[in-house]
C-alpha cells in the first residue's frame, strides 16, 4: 500500500560508473597527466544499503560531521573499506569530530584527510594527532549573484590562503598541504558564475603548487544535477571535458602539474535511486478553477525540500494513463497551509489522469533519494504526527533477478508516544 518510499539500489553504482567513464574519457582525450577519484558525500543518504552498495563501486568518502567518522569504522571494520580509502572530511570541527578524525589517523588511515574549513582547526588537530598527516584547504567561493550573501561562509577566502600556508603549513614538520578544495553551492553548471569560479580556483592552486610540491590534488565539489523533469537536459560529458581542459591549460601556461581531481557526487549518486508513491484520497473543488487531490501522506514530511526551497521533482501518474486529464493541484494530510507541492506551479500546471472514487488514483515521485529522510526526520516526530511511509529496498541478484526487502515499516501511534513520552522506550 502506499504512501511508499523505494531505494531501487542499481542505480546508484550505474550513476558512479559514467561519472567515472566521463572523468577517465576526458582524461584520455585530453592526455591529462593525473588520476581521478570519485567521493560519496554521506550527508546525501547516511543508510547502510546506500554506502554499502556506493563502495562496491571502488569510491572514497566525504564526511560532514562526527558521526559519520562512526560510519567509517563500522564500514573498516566489515573490511569494506581500507586505510587505501580516502577519508575527506569536510565541515565545522567541533571537539568530537576533531577527536574522531584525530583518532582515524591515528590509527593508521593515513587518507584520511582533513579539510581545513578556518584557521583554528589546524592548531586543534596538531595537539591530538600524533603522527605526520595531510590535509586540504577549503576555498570560501563567491556565491552567485542573486544570493543573499556574497561568499561563503564555509572555508577560508581566496586572498587569505597563499598567507595562511606560508605562516602555519609550510614549516610544519608534521603537515603536509596534498588537497585544495573548491565547492560551488549551485553545482556544476555551464555558465558564466560556474566557471568564473573554478578558473579562480585553479589560478590559487597554480600559486600555491609553485611553492608547495605536496599540493597534487583538486576537489572540484558541487555536484552534478540530478533529472527534475522529463525535459530534462544536460551534456555531462561536455561538461567533464570542459573541466579537465580547462584545469590542464592554466596548468599548462603557469607550468605546474596538473593535480589529481577528486569529485564529490551525493544527489548524483543517490538522488536517482529513490521514489515514492502516493495514492490520491480525495478531490476537492474549493472554487470554479481550484481543485485539490488530497494525497494520503504530508509533502512537508516526506518531501521536506519540496516545501522548504521549492525543490522539483519528476511527477507522473503510476495509473490511468489512458483516460481523460484534468488540471490539479496537489496537497498534504497537515493541516499546515504550505502542505502543498507547487514546485511545478513556476513551470507548468500539474495535469493527472482524472479522479474518480472509485477508481483509485497513485502518482509517484521520483529521483527523490538525496536528503529527504534526513530532513523529513526519519522514523522522528512528524509534523501533525502524520506517520513516515513504509520503505522498501529493491535490488538486483547476481541473475539479474528482482529482490526487495522492507527497510522500515509504516511508523504507528505506538512509536510516536514513546517519542513523545506518553509511553516507556
Amino acid at each position: 500500500g502506499t504512501p511508499l518510499r523505494i531505494c531501487y539500489l542499481p542505480k546508484i553504482s550505474e550513476n558512479i560508473q559514467l561519472a567515472k567513464q566521463w572523468f577517465n574519457s576526458a582524461i584520455k582525450e585530453h592526455n591529462y597527466n593525473g588520476k581521478y577519484h570519485y567521493s560519496y558525500c554521506t550527508k546525501s543518504s547516511h543508510f547502510s544499503h546506500v554506502i554499502e552498495e556506493a563502495i562496491k563501486n571502488d569510491i572514497h568518502i566525504e564526511t560532514s560531521s562526527a558521526f559519520d567518522i562512526d560510519i567509517v569504522k563500522k564500514l573498516k571494520a566489515k573490511k569494506q573499506i581500507n586505510n587505501e580509502t580516502f577519508i575527506i572530511c569536510n565541515g565545522f570541527k567541533r571537539d568530537q569530530y576533531i577527536e574522531n578524525i584525530a583518532e582515524l589517523i591515528n590509527s593508521g588511515n593515513y587518507n584520511c584527510i582533513p579539510i581545513i574549513d578556518n584557521d583554528d582547526e589546524l592548531d586543534l588537530l596538531t595537539e591530538k594527532i600524533n603522527r605526520k598527516f595531510e590535509i586540504g584547504i577549503r576555498i570560501a567561493s563567491e556565491e552567485e549573484p542573486k544570493f543573499q550573501f556574497y561568499t561563503s561562509r564555509l572555508g577560508i577566502g581566496y586572498r587569505y590562503i597563499l598567507p595562511f600556508y606560508k605562516k602555519q603549513i609550510a614549516n610544519s614538520t608534521n603537515v603536509k598541504l596534498k588537497m585544495l578544495h573548491f565547492f560551488i553551492n549551485t553545482g556544476i553548471k555551464d555558465n558564466a558564475y560556474y566557471w568564473n569560479e573554478l578558473q579562480k580556483c585553479l589560478d590559487v592552486y597554480v600559486e600555491l603548487k609553485k611553492i608547495c610540491n605536496s599540493l597534487d590534488s583538486l576537489n572540484i565539489g558541487g555536484g552534478f544535477p540530478v533529472k527534475d523533469s522529463l525535459s530534462f537536459e544536460y551534456d555531462y560529458q561536455y561538461i567533464v571535458s570542459e573541466i579537465i581542459s580547462l584545469i590542464k591549460s592554466t596548468c599548462d601556461q603557469a607550468g605546474v602539474a596538473v593535480p589529481d581531481i577528486f569529485t564529490e557526487f551525493g544527489s548524483f549518486t543517490v538522488g536517482e535511486s529513490g521514489a515514492i508513491l502516493y495514492e490520491i484520497l480525495s478531490q476537492k473543488q474549493q472554487n470554479d478553477r481550484e481543485k485539490w487531490n488530497m494525497i494520503d501522506s504530508s509533502f512537508i514530511t516526506t518531501l521536506p525540500d519540496s516545501w522548504a526551497i521549492n525543490k522539483r521533482f519528476v511527477m507522473l501518474p503510476i495509473n490511468h494513463w489512458d483516460k481523460s486529464y484534468e488540471r490539479v493541484l496537489l496537497g498534504g494530510l497537515t493541516c499546515d497551509s504550505d502542505d502543498y507541492y507547487n514546485s511545478d506551479q513556476n513551470r507548468n500546471a500539474i495535469h493527472l489522469p482524472t479522479f474518480g472514487l472509485n477508481k483509485p488514483l497513485y502518482v509517484g515521485f521520483f529521483n527523490t533519494g538525496a536528503y529527504q529522510d534526513a530532513l523529513g526526520g526519519f522514523e522522528g516526530l512528524q509534523h501533525c504526527l502524520i506517520p513516515q511511509p513504509k520503505y522498501l529496498i529493491i535490488n538486483k541478484t547476481l541473475q539479474g533477478k528482482i529482490k526487495t526487502r522492507i527497510f522500515a515499516k509504516q511508523q504507528n501511534a505506538k512509536d510516536f508516544m514513546k517519542i513523545l513520552g506518553y509511553e516507556k522506550k
